[in-house]
């Protein structure tokens, strides 16, 4: 049961942070950009059209944010998260270093670690895969 309620604290916590790094690029909630803003960034980094590229990451995280939080297609949740990770630590952070006070990678890689963890081990019993039958 422990174990159980340790993966519903992580899915909860890394579903809040990328809803809420969706939501800031979606709509400029908590500061962020909005979707102009992250257009203009995403066009910035060479991703063309930047609409589309921005439509999928905003929908990228804001979809595995709460499918982590529901326990809901969580290995897919991982993907995208991995994924998106990914993108932000090659396209933006690597030049920077390792640390995240110089504008470096360490907090995306903790993330991205975080959601493989949870997509391998599973959600636990207190998620939706578990309720539909969806986890192993």
């Amino acid at each position: 049961m422990f174990a159980d309620l340790g993966l519903l604290a992580l899915r909860v916590a890394l579903g809040v942070v990328f809803l809420g790094h969706g939501a800031q690029k979606a709509v400029g909630a908590f500061g962020g950009p909005g979707f102009e803003g992250a257009t203009g960034f995403i066009g910035s980094l060479g991703f063309r059209p930047a609409r589309l590229w921005t439509a999928l990451a905003v929908g990228g995280e804001l979809a595995a944010g709460a499918m982590f939080i529901l326990g809901l297609l969580t290995p897919l949740a991982g993907l995208l998260a991995i994924a998106t990770m990914l993108v932000a630590i090659f396209k933006v952070h690597a030049p920077k270093g390792f640390f995240v006070q110089n504008g470096g990678y360490e907090y995306n890689v903790v993330l991205a670690v975080a959601a493989l963890a949870v997509a391998t081990i599973g959600p636990g019993a207190l998620s939706l895969d578990h309720v539909l039958h969806l986890a192993r």
